[in-house]
């Protein structure tokens, strides 16, 4: 019976030792910013980090980048964008990026309030073409559920929301507390660079456990309902995000436009950026 006794002290020192590891990590400061591309809006929660791209006049699109990558990671397809004649805005999710790391839940009104306080402070009040990949895709669709007069297009690369396919080790973090905390700062730190940033590990893990446990399939329903027009591109090779999404997005949305990319895995961003230029120039010439 010692281990019952012994078992509580050991996950409160693994606890312990998760915390100061993450108290060890580099803060997200004036610093860390220095010589950094584009601009800092301060908002409610924090500061923002952004970039815009593309000519100064013209159409805007609105980059919403996943789950664990800044928005750097936009990089082709804010070009390919850019080059279309939209003036292309992305910005670093809280936690993530150049971003600042304030506390709290990362659900849903989470990051809409970073995205209607960016947008008011950018002056943006409608016409919007949001693109949203993976959790950025949730993120898209919830915002045009919410103010759909201020959204004229969506675009949705391996879209959050529809369905995923588990990650065992992910899943047990997520739902396990304490041990899955430390298990996940364990791991996460090996794998992923900007874990050195503090804050950064515990926002992709909060995320796990709010934003990307939502069913999307309500906010799709008014998306379809309002006559948005929407284009989904998904890679047929896709590990995180299975491709009984596209049957579920067109059975709540049969006007949506998709497109399955051969060999593409969930990086399709960053892999596939000339297809998805192409599909997003189709898309649009068909509107």
């Amino acid at each position: 019976m010692i281990w019952l006794l012994l078992l509580p002290l050991a996950i409160l020192a693994l606890w312990a030792a998760s915390a100061l590891a993450e108290r060890r990590r580099r803060p997200m400061d004036d610093a860390a910013r220095a010589d950094a591309p584009g601009q800092f809006a301060r908002l409610a929660s924090g500061v923002t980090h952004y970039r815009w791209d593309g000519p100064t006049r013209g159409p805007v699109a609105v980059c919403i980048h996943g789950l664990s990558t800044g928005c750097q990671g936009w990089d082709p397809v804010a070009g390919n964008l850019a080059m279309m004649g939209y003036r292309v805005l992305r910005y670093d999710l809280y936690g993530r990026g150049l971003s600042d790391r304030p506390g709290g839940d990362q659900d849903r009104a989470f990051f809409l309030t970073q995205l209607r306080e960016l947008l008011a402070d950018q002056g943006l009040r409608d016409g919007l073409m949001l693109v949203g990949y993976s959790m950025g895709g949730s993120i898209a669709a919830a915002f045009a559920a919410e103010a759909p007069e201020k959204v004229d297009r969506i675009i949705l690369l391996a879209p959050a929301g529809l369905g995923h396919t588990p990650d065992r080790g992910a899943e047990f973090c997520r739902r396990v507390p304490v041990l899955g905390d430390w298990l996940f700062r364990l791991f996460g730190a090996r794998q992923v660079a900007e874990a050195r940033f503090r804050g950064y590990l515990p926002a992709v893990l909060s995320s796990r456990r709010h934003m990307l446990t939502e069913d999307m399939a309500p906010e799709h329903r008014i998306i379809a309902q309002q006559g948005i027009p929407v284009l989904a591109i998904w890679g047929e090779q896709d590990a995180a995000i299975p491709l009984t999404a596209v049957g579920r997005l067109a059975q709540i949305n049969p006007a949506a436009w998709q497109v399955e990319l051969p060999g593409a895995t969930h990086a399709l961003p960053v892999t596939h950026p000339g297809e998805i230029h192409a599909a997003v120039q189709e898309f649009l010439r068909e509107l």
